[in-house]
């Protein structure tokens, strides 16, 4: 499919705007596995405002870090020691993870690194959706020598990156299995540059990658956890027992006297 597209005119018309469309996708699919790892990276933060700030600030970086990869990208396509340090990172953080001991914060179970600062969180994004990005960038090249056109394509991707990882850290709370998958990915991705690097015939094709990781985020969102499904289900009790029931009107029985007129009778009764 890529190699049919190569043929197309560069020209502004039809061709560029599909051209433009693939590159969207490709960068909408190979950002899932890379907006797990972010989200599970921002998670090493404590609360929610300090991850949120530290993914926006993180990918703001990382999308001047992209520009320059764009820029230099047949440069850097000429060195085969660039995607082996991006390959060995990543196959550094999937270690990391598994043989990281579980730490609990209260809200959720994390298995990763920890951070006492916005600034060291931020780095770590930066470079990680770096290393990400040497497999996106390589691709998008081999798809259109119009650097605008990749630019472009990198710009959406970085806004859809970070639309994702906002919502992989809520998800991330919720499914038992959703950080292992996306880590189990993060690997997938470094073995492909680490094949890349010694032998480029052996690297699997793109459509084989994107099925695998659809089978593990399907695993990955298969079970919920215990808390979480707590959580939504004692929602609706807590919110009837802030409301309570109107109570009943007070009906008088018919053929009762009120309670002036059994006084004036007993008064009467009395004299």
């Amino acid at each position: 499919m890529l190699d049919r597209l190569l043929d197309l005119s560069p020209n502004l018309g039809v061709d560029t705007f599909l051209l433009l469309t693939v590159l969207v996708a490709l960068e909408t699919l190979l950002s899932a596995d890379n907006a797990i790892a972010l989200a599970a990276i921002a998670q090493g933060l404590d609360g929610k405002k300090m991850q949120r700030d530290a993914l926006n600030l993180g990918l703001l970086v990382a999308f001047i870090f992209r520009v320059i990869l764009i820029l230099t990208a047949t440069w850097v396509i000429r060195f085969w020691q660039f995607e082996l340090a991006g390959a060995l990172y990543l196959l550094w953080l999937v270690f990391k993870y598994f043989t990281s001991d579980e730490t609990e914060d209260g809200e959720h179970h994390h298995h990763g690194p920890r951070f006492t600062s916005l600034w060291q969180a931020i780095p770590m994004i930066a470079i990680t959706d770096l290393a990400f990005s040497l497999d996106s960038v390589t691709t998008a090249i081999a798809l259109s020598q119009e650097v605008w056109l990749v630019l472009t394509g990198g710009l959406i991707g970085i806004l859809t990156l970070r639309l994702l990882a906002g919502l992989f850290i809520r998800w991330l709370d919720e499914y038992t299995h959703l950080e292992d998958a996306g880590y189990i990915t993060v690997g997938l991705v470094g073995l492909r540059l680490l094949i890349k690097v010694f032998n480029d015939s052996l690297v699997p094709p793109q459509w084989a990658m994107i099925s695998v990781i659809a089978l593990l985020f399907v695993w990955g969102f298969s079970e919920r956890k215990p808390e979480a499904i707590a959580a939504e289900s004692g929602s609706a009790p807590l919110a009837e027992a802030h409301t309570p029931p109107d109570p009943p009107p007070l009906e008088v029985p018919s053929g009762a006297k009120p309670e002036a007129d059994e006084r004036e009778a007993q008064e009467i009764s009395a004299d």
